[in-house]
């Protein structure tokens, strides 16, 4: 025992000495293995911070995305109609003052279509609730000549006002009378917001492209000052084409409702020619729709002349009249205008469509200042022909199935001698 506690003692006194220090306890060394590295509470909470911050703000657009649709819609209307203000503005006159103008001749022309149409239809369906009974009692005759029955329009008439899907289709009519009030309100409140914002843009256009300027350097302030010349030059060429190609429809279409003695002709006519132009790809059918129907009250053979003219039309239009009109505003291609219609209206909808045409225009002009091009070889198939070959494919197959034979020698081509 004695020499154990001397050695214990020597070692003891030994060990500073040593090359190997003693090390620590097992329990010190389990708790540093587990101890958790100083960054990882830091990036915890910068991930959660993170995603708190994406979070708020996917939800802060989706609350405002009608408030950005507005005020894209009136920029766009703000670069339509910059061309008129800023010719305004060169002989003097302020911003303000001009744009108000503007607006005010907008006003007036699209509260007077409105008035002509709304009368138009007002009289239209005054005219077919009259004219209703002696429709009802010519479809009553000709069922009872055809099918041998014998039917009344007062007994028809009860057995409507007695049925219970009349009695529910007038409640559900009457319950959604607040909803209807709701939305004419709700748009009235968005065309002032979009007329506001307009405004203010067209107005104070210097001033706002200044302030945009002031945040950036010289190279782009000029790359910012082009994009949005280029813009107002495409969306104003756009509107202005579109009117003139309007102003042409309507008057051919008047002349033709005119000539067949239909009702209403001038505003018929206004109404083909807006909506036929300002609404894309379905506006034309849209347009032809309301002529058609009031033409078939005069005389069916009207309404397919009205359809036949409407056809032909649309085709003149979009051949001969509108590559001319637009081949300086919003030169695009066909198949690209369409794309960029279905591809706006599935972003933003009806918005999208009215304003992907001259959207597009624009871009592409913007980048076609950026694009290298080169001259195009002298190339037959660049201009889509193809050069004539020596021979079709079937005569060279027939040259190659006969290349054996004619290499035959000249003894074995003749006859040989039977006899």
């Amino acid at each position: 025992m004695a020499s154990t506690d001397e050695t214990a003692q020597v070692g003891h006194h030994a060990s500073p000495l040593g090359t190997t220090p003693p090390g620590p306890p097992a329990g010190d060394a389990a708790e540093g293995r587990a101890r958790m590295p100083r960054w990882l509470p830091r990036a915890m909470v910068l991930a959660l911070t993170l995603i708190a911050c994406f979070q708020l703000g996917s939800w802060a657009f989706h609350q405002l995305t009608g408030l950005l649709i507005n005020i894209l819609i009136a920029f766009f209307l703000a670069l339509a109609i910059e061309p008129a203000v800023s010719w305004m503005a060169s002989y003097g006159m302020r911003r303000g003052l001009a744009t108000a103008i503007v607006f005010l001749a907008v006003l007036i022309v699209s509260a007077g279509f409105i008035t002509l149409l709304g009368s138009m239809l007002a009289n239209q369906i005054i005219d077919m609730v009259e004219d209703f009974p002696k429709y009802v009692d010519s479809v009553i005759s000709w069922i009872n000549t055809t099918f041998h029955t014998e039917l009344s329009r007062v007994d028809i008439q009860d057995s409507l006002l007695r049925s219970d899907w009349l009695r529910k289709y007038v409640q559900n009519s009457a319950t959604g009378v607040l909803d209807v009030s709701t939305q004419v309100l709700g748009g009235l409140f968005q065309l002032l917001t979009i007329t506001l914002f307009a405004f203010y843009f067209a107005a104070d256009g210097p001033r706002l492209r200044r302030a945009l300027c002031s945040v950036l350097p010289p190279a782009r302030q000029a790359e910012v000052l082009r994009a949005w010349e280029i813009a107002v030059n495409k969306t104003g060429g756009y509107l202005y084409s579109r009117g003139l190609m309007a102003l042409i429809s309507g008057i051919a279409h008047y002349i033709l409702l005119e000539s067949l003695d239909v009702n209403y002709a001038p505003v018929l006519a206004v109404w083909v020619g807006l909506v036929s132009q300002f609404i894309p790809t379905i506006g034309t059918y849209l347009a032809g729709a309301l002529p058609m129907l009031i033409a078939f009250t005069v005389d069916p053979w009207y309404a397919l002349w009205v359809l036949i003219f409407v056809v032909v039309y649309q085709q003149f239009e979009n051949y001969v009249l509108q590559p001319k009109l637009t081949a300086k505003t919003v030169d695009i291609h066909p198949a690209v205008a369409f794309g960029s219609v279905i591809a706006g209206t599935a972003l933003l909808g009806a918005v999208g469509a009215l304003i992907a045409i001259p959207a597009v225009a624009t871009l592409q002009a913007f980048l076609g200042a950026y694009v290298k091009r080169y001259d195009v070889t002298d190339d037959p198939r660049v201009h889509g022909r193809r050069e004539r070959a020596s021979g079709t494919l079937l005569v060279r197959m027939g040259r190659v199935l006969r290349g054996p034979r004619e290499a035959r020698p000249a003894e074995d081509a003749e006859p040989r001698d039977t006899a």
